[in-house]
């Protein structure tokens, strides 16, 4: 009888606990797409998944009736524009690159130039996965920025910061940083399959003000989906 009590007092706390959670990421958040067009950046370390994300997001777009430009605004990295190439291919959008060691902010620049001239919804920038305490790099990113802002009005109108789900508390200091140089206004969550939890999302929230937009859960195309604050509340406390 005492364990049954005990199973019950625990299912009480957990549920409480995720109430707590869902509470702190509040209702959930939608990205800002209503522009003409809409400038999206991503940014974020290497190895978090930028190049995929993007690829999904692209689809995700199509699949809501947007046309979409990717831009290959990281110009250094070895094989990172024939790796996006692919998958804007995959998801139906346009391409934009250049020469390796490109200026940055010019490819970006380019992209909405074609995306205006095209007629096109969306404009997605990949950009190099930044080692986030290396200050030229987040200089390079903060430029990209205001290049962006000074073609379109009010862009970019969403800066969302690429977060491997597995990270522990360095993910807080990349979402620290990253919003400090170029406006973070949003979290993908990556590799919520299998184990992770993706626990890192908390502080994020708690302690920067940062919701997260959506989570990637798988490799697949449509394996990108929008954030839903109880269903992760949940699983992180069960976990």
């Amino acid at each position: 009888m005492r364990r049954l009590e005990a199973r019950g007092e625990l299912a009480d706390l957990n549920g409480a606990l995720a109430e707590e959670v869902t509470e702190l990421f509040g209702e959930a958040p939608v990205l800002d797409v209503a522009h003409d067009p809409a400038v999206i950046l991503v940014v974020g370390v290497n190895g978090t998944g930028k190049t995929t994300t993007i690829g999904k997001l692209s689809a995700r777009l199509a699949e809501h009736g947007r046309s979409v430009v990717v831009a290959a605004a990281d110009t250094y990295r070895a094989a990172a524009e024939e790796q996006l190439e692919i998958w804007a291919q995959r998801a139906g959008a346009d391409f934009v690159g250049s020469e390796r060691g490109s200026d940055p902010a010019a490819v970006a620049y380019d992209a909405v130039e074609a995306a205006v001239a095209r007629g096109r919804d969306v404009v997605v920038v990949d950009t190099a996965g930044r080692l986030h305490t290396q200050t030229n790099l987040m200089e390079e990113l903060a430029k990209v920025r205001r290049v962006l802002a000074g073609r379109l009005e009010g862009a970019p109108h969403e800066t969302l910061l690429v977060v491997d789900a597995t990270t522990g508390q360095n993910g807080v200091q990349q979402a620290r940083l990253f919003g400090d140089a170029v406006g973070v206004t949003g979290v993908v969550l990556t590799k919520l399959d299998g184990s992770a939890k993706g626990g890192v999302a908390v502080p994020i929230a708690y302690e920067l003000g940062l919701p997260v937009k959506l989570v990637g859960v798988g490799e697949a195309l449509e394996d990108l989906q929008p954030f839903d604050p109880r269903d992760y509340a949940r699983a992180l406390v069960a976990g």
